[in-house]
């Protein structure tokens, strides 16, 4: 066994604001708030099974999907947590309707505004598959003083500040994405502190996986059909084939494709024309994290990060994954 050191998360961000010598610090502090709340949600996802914590809450978002009752415990977690910081002058949420505004003299003087999916994947929650944690930041354009408003939500993905996800799998990690580049902290459960595991993530430009619900294939469009034929047939990789992964839990599904190279797709339907996921929660976040990392995302017509939201529940299909997938995956698509 190697006695070697990592760099905690407060280290590391510490380390970065080095480079800003202008900078406030709100920034990293926003993230170590995160992160804090996270490692509190990671302790009742450990055991879920020994508390009255699996199943439904007994309501439904406004998605108009069923609630679990720890969607509700990470929200309410992540909620609080942000609140009780500096830096942070309002929230919004897959599980809540409206924004929330902290409406108080030291959030209204924050730059920051805080979006996330509190607990993605929540329907393999009851079954102890992998799930996570999706947030992205942004920086407010309304006066610093003020209350923030719906305005400073409703951005396009390129003006993020910062995007990241807690995953809680077999070990948690935290991986989160700057302009400076993407970086992954693993938990150590001895110390209690998300230290610095995987340092400037890049993402392979190609790889051997593609992950998409097959279940929908007949309802995809037309070019989505093809690409995934192309790939059966073993006819776009160079070397061997593609191999089919999909947990159901974009997380998860997300998280391997970004290490190790690959390809996700979560096309429309026949009956669901924007697809399912959310625009500002899951593809936002994610199309950032992967553009930092040397990957690519778009909805099937344009650039993800370029979309003007209308609505803060707003969906997206969404295509996400290694350059030189995605490019001939834009082949089909066009």
């Amino acid at each position: 066994m190697t006695n070697k050191s990592f760099m905690t998360l407060d280290e590391f961000t510490i380390q970065q604001l080095r480079l800003f010598p202008g900078g406030t610090g709100e920034l990293s502090r926003l993230l170590r708030d995160i992160g804090l709340a996270s490692k509190r949600i990671n302790v009742e996802v450990n055991k879920a099974g020994l508390q009255d914590i699996i199943g439904n809450f007994g309501t439904t978002n406004i998605q108009g999907e069923e609630v679990k009752k720890l969607d509700m415990l990470a929200n309410n977690q992540l909620r609080n947590v942000l609140r009780s910081g500096m830096s942070c002058a309002g929230v919004c949420s897959e599980e809540e309707n409206e924004i929330i505004v902290f409406d108080d003299e030291l959030s209204n003087n924050s730059k920051y505004v805080v979006l996330f999916d509190p607990l993605d994947g929540s329907s393999n929650i009851d079954t102890n598959i992998t799930i996570g944690t999706i947030f992205s930041i942004f920086k407010r354009v309304t006066p610093l003083g003020t209350p923030c408003t719906i305005a400073d939500f409703l951005q396009e993905g390129h003006k993020q500040v910062a995007a990241g996800y807690v995953i809680y799998g077999s070990s948690t990690m935290l991986v989160y994405a700057t302009r400076l580049g993407v970086n992954g902290f693993t938990l150590d459960p001895s110390i209690g502190e998300f230290c610095l595991s995987h340092p400037e993530i890049a993402c392979p430009s190609e790889g051997n996986t593609y992950s998409v619900n097959e279940s929908n294939y007949a309802c995809f469009p037309e070019g989505v059909r093809a690409y995934l034929d192309s790939l059966k047939e073993g006819n776009r990789k160079k070397e061997g084939t593609y191999s089919l992964r999909y947990a159901g839990s974009m997380v998860a599904d997300l998280h391997r494709n970004l290490i190790k190279g690959g390809i996700f797709l979560y096309p429309g339907t026949t009956e669901k024309a924007s697809g399912k996921l959310r625009l500002m929660y899951e593809c936002n976040p994610f199309a950032y994290i992967y553009k930092m990392a040397g990957g690519k995302a778009n909805d099937g017509k344009q650039d993800i990060l370029n979309i003007v939201p209308l609505d803060i529940h707003e969906r997206s299909p969404l295509f996400v994954g290694s350059k030189e997938m995605m490019e001939d995956l834009e082949t089909f698509l066009a």
